[in-house]
Parts: C-alpha cells; structure tokens; sequence
C-alpha cells in the first residue's frame, strides 16, 4: 500500500504531468472510487479547471485548482497514475481520466478499488476534519514528545496513529521499530524521552531515504528496508535473534525476537 515515500513519488508524478495543464474533459469508466460526487458531477466539476500545483500531506495528494478547490487523491492498496496520448495505451483498469487540453491524459488506475477520490471545496477544512497530523517528514521533535508521552498504547500504535503522524503506514513502521531495536508492542508511556526521541530521529530518516530514492511500491529495489530482514525465521543482525511475526495494533507485525527489546 503506498506510504508517504511512494506518495511523494506520486506527487512528483503528478506535478510533472499535470501542474499547469488545463483540463479539457474528464472520462469517468467507474465512479465507485469517486467518494462524494457522481460521475457526471465530477466531470462537471473539473472540466475547464486548470491545475495549480498539489500538496502532499502524509499518503494524500492533493491537486490545487485555480477555482480555489482542490482534488484528493487517495491511492488506496493499488492505486496508480499513467500519462499517454493514445486511448491504446489506456490501462485495464484505468476508472477515470483527465484529458488536457495540450492533448495528454492522465489516467488514474486501480485494480481493486479501494482508493478515495474526493472533490473538495476547501482542502484545509478537510484536513482538518479528518484530525490528519503533521506530516512524518516535518514534525519536529517538540511536537513529537508533546503528542506521544503518557499515551497507554504501542509504539507500532502511535506510528499508525495518521492524527498524531501522518505518512507511516504497516511496513515502515516495522521498519523504524527494527531500526531502533524496539519492539513495536512496547508501550510509549513506558519509554524515556531519549527513547521517544530516537523513534523520532528514524521516522525522519526512514521517511528521508524513502523519499529521496522515490521508490515505486510495485517494483522496490532488492535492498529495499524490509527486503534486508522481514522474513521469518531469518537470523537477526550480526546473527543476533530470530525474525518472527505477530499481531500488534491489528496488524501483521515482523519484529526480530533477541533484538527488539519490549518495555512496558
């Protein structure tokens, strides 16, 4: 599922295609992933717009109209964009696209469907309205401390947590878990603040890395974060522990037993 690094490498995508454009017509094939308008409103809605620029907050991208209205895009698990000329070059599973006047088509794809397509009239008042937290990249570490001392859930709890950080999704969490050698079912209000300051300092530089290497989420590098260590039964670093999985905050946790050190 596309995290921050991978919707930052959609924004770049997106920027690039579309920032400046015009949008001459919309083609709707399937509006299910079109959340709070039919297909004929959002065409209406967007046809004549031109596109000003976008903003990434967490794993949401936005698209700035020149109306002052905004355009969310939320990829879900498989949701995807492509840029052509030709209706040849259409994806199977393209739901709608928009057509610019210039002649390109940028086609939002999505095999299964879970994606969030909103059309919002003020971006910030809905950013609001979902409580979505500071993005991962930006947070600084004041804001970290103040919002995560004292809290009674897990580690691997908080870094899901899109309200308190937003961007983190299943696999970097168990990625910064594993680089700071604790184990995601400790408890926050068990660690010290060097502790809460060392997950802060590895969410940044996870998230770093992640972003400057603009990974696409379905063809990662082999030496990938999790493709070093997650997998079970795997020895731990420098032979240390064992990789094992368990369930932690609802979600399939890799952790290496021996190595991750539970507190609380």
């Amino acid at each position: 599922m596309p995290e921050l690094p991978e919707v930052h490498n959609f924004k770049l995508y997106f920027d690039a295609a579309a920032t400046g454009q015009t949008i001459a017509d919309v083609r709707v094939h399937d509006d299910y992933i079109i959340r709070n308008l039919s297909g004929p409103a959002f065409t209406d809605a967007l046809t004549g717009r031109r596109i000003t620029g976008s903003l990434r907050r967490g794993k949401y991208l936005f698209a700035d109209l020149d109306n002052g209205h905004a355009l969310l895009l939320h990829f879900g698990m498989t949701g995807d964009l492509h840029l052509y000329q030709d209706a040849v070059d259409r994806h199977k599973y393209e739901r709608f696209a928009l057509h610019f006047a210039d002649g390109n088509i940028l086609g939002f794809d999505d095999p299964r469907k879970f994606a969030r397509i909103l059309y919002l009239h003020d971006r910030d008042a809905y950013i609001r309205e979902i409580k979505l937290g500071p993005d991962a990249l930006d947070i600084t570490r004041e804001t970290w401390l103040d919002s995560v001392r004292g809290r009674k859930t897990s580690v691997k709890g908080v870094l899901l947590n899109q309200s308190i950080l937003a961007g983190v999704g299943n696999l970097y969490a168990d990625e910064i878990c594993y680089r700071t050698r604790i184990h995601p079912a400790s408890r926050i209000s068990a660690l010290s603040d060097d502790q809460l300051l060392t997950l802060h300092a590895e969410t940044v530089a996870v998230m770093t890395y992640g972003t400057e290497n603009a990974p696409y989420y379905k063809n990662y590098p082999e030496n990938w974060f999790w493709h070093v260590w997650r997998e079970e039964g795997k020895p731990g670093p420098e032979g240390v522990g064992v990789v094992k999985i368990t369930k932690v905050a609802g979600r399939t946790t890799y952790y290496v037993e021996g190595w991750q050190e539970e507190v609380g």
